[in-house]
């Protein structure tokens, strides 16, 4: 499990797309977060990190896809992804930029 005096270790990247840059126009910021985060940790790492209020967060597991090379059969690794919807009038200065 992890620890929550470390929220760097929660979120591990936020996820720039067309369709992410699409929804901070919704209030919202999508992150790839570690595999053992549930809700309520993601909600502290952002309000913690990006000085926030979150109104609610949505979590997927994103299975690996299967891969092929020549003879050789594998996966791509699985991952975790978090939908974070910010309360109305607050904004993550950081990711402006990409959106």
């Amino acid at each position: 499990m992890i620890e929550k005096k470390y929220y760097g270790d929660v979120l591990l990247r936020p996820l720039i797309t067309e369709k992410t840059v699409a929804s901070g126009e919704l209030n919202k910021y999508i992150f790839e977060v570690h595999r053992d985060a549930n809700k309520q940790t993601v909600k502290d790492a952002v309000e913690k990190l990006f000085n926030v209020k979150v109104e609610q967060v949505n979590i997927m597991n994103m299975k690996g896809k299967p891969k092929k090379r020549g003879v050789f059969v594998g996966k791509s690794r699985s991952w975790k992804k978090a939908i974070v919807t910010l309360v109305t009038g607050y904004r993550i200065k950081e990711l402006e930029g990409q959106h």
